[in-house]
């Protein structure tokens, strides 16, 4: 299996509910440090896995929506708990929607599977793998 990374990060405020999460249940900021993986079997035409000016300018694209933004007011988070592991599946989710609406180009539709690790710091992340 070959793979490209490209990387990104956000900022964001949240907050969460359960006492799981201490004090993190009041509002405090994150920043993540974002690494999008593509995989696929065989290299495109190209032999490349995706064309990685392509992947950042829609990682970055997925990011900006999110980035200094307190996602306690966003309506899509809306009484979710925004873990890393959560927003990891959002990206991944979202970044999926423009590979297949083609927005990394004709060759990237053979990419086989996506990953989103979000980096919480240098001994903590978080991460979302999906097949497309």
């Amino acid at each position: 299996m070959f793979s490209v990374t490209v990387r990104d990060h956000i900022m964001i405020a949240h907050s969460f509910r359960g006492e799981v999460f201490g004090p993190a249940q009041r509002l405090h900021g994150a920043t993540f440090l974002v690494d999008a993986t593509f995989r696929r079997e065989q290299l495109d035409d190209d032999n490349i896995v995706v064309d990685i000016g392509l992947a950042t300018q829609e990682l970055g694209a997925v990011v900006s929506e999110l980035n200094y933004r307190n996602l306690d007011n966003e309506p899509d988070f809306a009484g979710v708990n925004t873990s890393t592991e959560f927003l990891a599946k959002v990206i991944a989710d979202r970044l999926a929607e423009r590979i297949l609406k083609g927005a990394l180009g004709e060759g990237a539709r053979g990419i086989a599977a996506l990953s989103v690790t979000l980096h919480e710091s240098h001994v903590a992340w978080a991460s979302y793998e999906r097949a497309l």
